[in-house]
């Protein structure tokens, strides 16, 4: 499933800030506020308390963010995870390779260390076990 197609917004990848925003949602285990952000983006740089607010509100209204009212302030969630995301990001650079999808494969695989092509070699093992227990 593409992020577009049920999670997040489109797949197209983060402006900057977006980026560094969804990264810190994501690192926390509960859904966090503009505040709680701010606080730590503004230890690093000198950033806007509204910067931040704009951006969880456009990350909000493209779907990539959730949030729920406490009080008079909102606390945000990511409606995918960060592997949810990367896949995404790695399906459209599927669908836009220019139609030679094992082309692109190809040089994609071509590209892995030892590690992620041994990662890829066990996803596949378990993948093609599941369709075979799903028969």
């Amino acid at each position: 499933m593409l992020a577009g197609e049920g999670i997040g917004g489109g797949v197209r990848g983060f402006g900057d800030l977006e980026a560094v925003v969804m990264d810190r949602v994501w690192e926390h285990a509960s859904p966090v506020t503009v505040r709680e952000l701010f606080d730590e983006l503004s230890q690093e740089r000198p950033i806007a308390y509204t910067t931040v607010m704009s951006t969880m509100d456009n990350l909000h209204r493209k779907g990539w963010l959730n949030r729920v009212k406490e009080g008079k302030a909102y606390r945000y969630v990511a409606t995918a995870s960060r592997e949810e995301y990367s896949a995404g990001l790695m399906r459209e650079a599927l669908a836009v390779g220019g139609g030679d999808t094992e082309a692109v494969l190809n040089h994609f695989i071509a590209q892995m260390d030892g590690d992620e092509s041994e990662a890829l070699r066990a996803v596949v093992e378990r993948l093609a076990r599941d369709k075979e227990e799903q028969r």
